[in-house]
């Protein structure tokens, strides 16, 4: 027995509508991460350009996948609180901040917020930024500063490049408390190396002026090197004039951080590269924006970066050792 069904018919519009309807039901819109970046000194601004690069790299399109708002401050506490609270505000994903100051900052105003935080280029040394390097908590982690060693880093490619100084002047802000492990490390390193540090505390761009103009009125001020250490005030664009200027009116090498002022130079620099510290801090990102509570996520430290400036040596009549400027990873 044949058995007749009725027909169904379709038009071609409909069927297209269907087909549109259920390709829709599958397809998932991912979110678009929104990041606070602030950076609150402008010598690390660059840390930024490794960050964004790395991110780009683990799959995050700007524009597409995550926004990025992005603010620079030099040292500026009032605005970069307001920053803060603006990132609040604007219920962002996740703030990024560096160096050591403002990330300090940042983790008082955001907790309340429950954003996470992630850090670069700051100390965790005397602060209270971490609980610990392998569990920071408190919806913290970062990329460490290695202050401590740089710091001495620092102390022994000033003597190989100078082995016969004696009397090195060290100026710091007083009020950086953050700086004590530091100062207490070279104390002992100068102890044993037969070296006087002529420490030089100053709580403002004034003071150290006025301590550098009381040397300066000796026509001798029984000064062999001028070491800057990781702090604000001697880095500090104001801060490294002053010095910049004794030390070419004396001609005294001046070493630490890189610096120029007046066609003054720095003899050498052992700091961080921003640009890999920015790449470092990414992949803590990518993990708390994969689920990873920020907290639970080990410090990382970063790495030190050797700069010598041959060029002013050799001006000031000064051999570099040929191990130290294989050592470096730049020079000038």
């Amino acid at each position: 027995m044949n058995t007749k069904y009725p027909r169904v018919s379709f038009s071609i519009p409909i069927l297209i509508a269907i087909l549109l309807t259920l390709l829709g039901g599958c397809t998932t819109k991912h979110k678009a991460y929104h990041i606070g970046v602030l950076c609150g000194l402008d010598i690390f601004a660059n840390t930024v350009d490794g960050f964004k690069l790395k991110m780009t790299e683990l799959g995050y399109r700007e524009g597409d996948s995550i926004e990025y708002d992005i603010r620079i401050t030099d040292s500026e506490p009032q605005r970069e609180y307001e920053i803060l609270q603006k990132f609040i505000n604007e219920k962002v994903d996740l703030v990024f901040t560096f160096p050591t100051i403002v990330s300090i900052e940042a983790k008082k105003v955001l907790e309340a917020a429950n954003i996470p935080l992630v850090f670069a280029n700051a100390n965790i040394e005397n602060t209270d930024l971490v609980d610990s390097i392998l569990e920071p908590g408190k919806n913290v982690t970062g990329v460490r500063y290695p202050g401590p060693d740089i710091s001495l880093k620092r102390f022994e490619i000033l003597l190989e490049i100078l082995p016969h100084a004696k009397r090195i002047l060290l100026p710091y802000d007083r009020s950086m408390t953050l700086i004590a492990t530091q100062l207490e490390n070279l104390r002992v390193a100068a102890k044993s190396s037969d070296i006087t540090l002529v420490e030089l505390p100053a709580s403002s761009v004034l003071e150290l002026e006025t301590e550098i103009d009381k040397l300066a009125s000796n026509k001798e001020p029984n000064i062999d090197a001028i070491l800057m250490i990781p702090e604000p005030l001697a880095v500090s664009q104001a801060g490294f004039k002053i010095l910049a200027k004794f030390a070419a009116d004396h001609k005294i090498p001046l070493g630490g951080a890189l610096g120029t002022a007046d066609e003054y130079d720095t003899i050498m620099s052992v700091s961080t590269d921003n640009m890999a510290v920015g790449k470092q801090a990414a992949i803590l990102v990518d993990r708390i924006l994969k689920g990873t509570p920020a907290g639970s996520i080990p410090v990382v430290s970063a790495e030190s970066y050797i700069q010598i400036n041959n060029t002013v040596a050799k001006k000031m009549g000064i051999h570099i050792p040929a191990g130290l400027l294989k050592q470096a990873d730049r020079v000038i």
